[in-house]
């Protein structure tokens, strides 16, 4: 199996990325040449783990006849110090709401995401710490 994207150079700092059809605009800050017209490519890293984990979490969740009234994923990540500037750590924070969620399903589809099925966890895991937590809403 093999996966590819496509990415242009559009001036300056900015870069178009085309991904399954759809167009992501990265660029950086001013005061590092660019326009910020889009996302630095960092935090794209957290949007991949959480869009990815969160896909896991809501179809487990779904078998199991668990639907929150909302679902929210927060991630926290550490930079290194020195360059290249890279992520050392990656801490996501589940955020249900609902009333009577079962706390033991929910850890259950977390761990099932997060050591068999999220690729993008288990790909990190190899050179960063990934830990979590889950709040209940009512």
């Amino acid at each position: 199996m093999k996966d590819s994207v496509s990415v242009n150079w559009k001036k300056g700092m900015a870069f178009e990325a085309e991904v399954d059809g759809h167009k992501i605009l990265v660029d950086a800050k001013e005061e590092q040449g660019g326009s910020n017209k889009g996302p630095r490519p960092k935090p794209l890293m957290m949007v991949a783990l959480a869009g990815c984990t969160g896909m896991d979490v809501v179809s487990i969740l779904k078998k199991m006849r668990v639907e929150p009234d909302d679902f929210n994923i927060r991630i926290d990540g550490e930079l290194s110090e020195e360059h290249p500037k890279r992520f050392t750590k990656m801490h996501i924070i589940y955020e249900f709401t609902g009333k009577d969620l079962p706390m033991d399903k929910l850890e259950k589809a977390i761990d099932l995401s997060q050591e068999r099925y999220c690729g993008v966890s288990v790909s990190y895991k190899e050179v960063m710490e990934i830990s979590h937590e889950i709040k209940i809403i009512p």
